[in-house]
């Protein structure tokens, strides 16, 4: 089957009804969400001849919602410099979010729709991030890295230097270098040494005039896929966040330097019990051209030619209560994946349906080679906790 082309709807083009799970929050691309937070962070870049901060430092923490934050960040430093919630894109991931925060682009222009994607130039369905394919193997072929991620970074277009301080484990993985262009690409060995290492940048790009400074911390994501999202190991994580949020406003107090805090997305929590395995429905392959891809909580799926009436009714009469289905073009027409131009995979990138879980609900498949991944945390969907992400804001010249 070959997918449609999706264009985004333009000014004044009528909606079609759309049906979401309940209590869904829909993402805001303005000034309430990421996306228009890399807008700021653009403005700033080019008003900083105009007086304020000659530094501005982006700390991205992977996983660290904003009712996380107000539940059990009371007292805490990082609680104490919240200033609002913010939306992140949907899906509620990392690969859209972070791709999003790097460039720019809404998830509509950058087409990383999940943390799984599908690409049939590279095989089929895959993960952009580690360039892996569902069940196993390295992505290869030429000039992947320009056709896979054909948009330009954030940093390159900035009137500033810029570096990004990341886990070295990832700091100069492809993604991260083709992410990076434009920047300073500096490795830390963990929370303690990230605080380290972005004060020595803060203080090079000062020496030399300013710039920007966006830092990425994993573990709490980690964590809180691990072990759910309102863990002990997760708060006690948190606890060392805010300890490590303090070492740096204190390495950085009377410099002419802006710290922002915010997340990618936020978590909730999935039992075993409430994650649905199609392997339970083996007549369901037959209905759809392959795997999964996109998220768990908002699963992504190519429905076969003359099978769209049968795979409804499944997931009507079997998931019920537990899921909605919509066709994909659906969430470009509402705005979901934000402002265009779209990508020009775009129908590809998000299939031909969506079945996006009710709050607590996961959806997943079994693809041969592929080890299970057990996640109590997980994220993707619309839901509030999963939505919300804070925005955290110090100036360390008056700390």
């Amino acid at each position: 089957m070959t997918p449609v082309e999706y264009p985004a709807a333009g000014p004044g083009a009528e909606q079609p009804a759309l049906l979401l799970p309940a209590d869904a929050v829909l993402p805001d691309y303005g000034d309430g969400g990421l996306l228009g937070l890399v807008g700021g962070i653009r403005r700033w870049a080019l008003d900083r001849h105009r007086g304020g901060a000659a530094v501005r430092v982006f700390w991205l923490i992977d996983g660290l919602g904003d009712a996380f934050l107000c539940r059990h960040g009371a007292g805490s430093r990082l609680h104490a410099h919240r200033q609002r919630a913010l939306t992140s894109v949907f899906p509620t991931t990392t690969a859209s979010a972070v791709t999003t925060l790097m460039t720019g682009l809404s998830p509509l222009q950058h087409g990383l729709t999940g943390w799984f994607i599908h690409d049939a130039r590279f095989g089929g369905v895959l993960a952009p991030l580690p360039l892996e394919r569902r069940g196993g193997g390295r992505l290869r072929a030429p000039l992947l890295l320009r056709r896979l991620f054909p948009y330009a970074s954030l940093y390159g277009q900035l009137p500033c230097p810029s570096a990004v301080v990341a886990p070295r484990a990832i700091a100069h993985s492809p993604f991260s270098r083709r992410h990076a262009r434009g920047a300073r690409i500096v490795a830390h060995a963990g929370l303690d040494d990230m605080v380290v290492q972005v004060a020595a940048v803060v203080a090079a790009l000062a020496s030399d005039g300013g710039g920007y400074v966006h830092a990425y911390y994993d573990r709490f994501d980690a964590l809180s896929h691990q072990h759910g999202c309102n863990a002990p190991a997760v708060v006690d994580e948190f606890a060392r966040l805010d300890a490590a949020f303090g070492a740096l406003l204190a390495r950085l107090a009377g410099t002419p330097t802006e710290v922002l805090v915010s997340a990618d997305h936020g978590f909730i929590d999935s039992p075993p019990a409430q994650c649905i395995d199609l392997a339970a429905w083996p007549e369901v392959a037959a209905m759809l051209d392959g795997p999964l891809f996109g998220e768990r909580r908002a699963a992504l799926c190519r429905v076969r030619a003359g099978a769209v009436d049968e795979f409804a009714a499944f997931v009507a009469g079997e998931l019920g209560a537990r899921a909605v289905l919509q066709p994909s073009r659906r969430l470009v027409q509402a705005g979901l994946l934000g402002p265009g131009p779209a990508h020009r995979r775009i129908a590809e990138r998000l299939g031909t349906h969506a079945v996006l879980m009710a709050p607590g609900w996961t959806l997943q498949d079994r693809v041969d080679g592929e080890k299970p991944q057990q996640m109590l945390g997980v994220h993707g969907g619309l839901s509030a906790d999963e939505m919300y992400v804070p925005l955290i804001h110090a100036c360390c010249a008056g700390e």
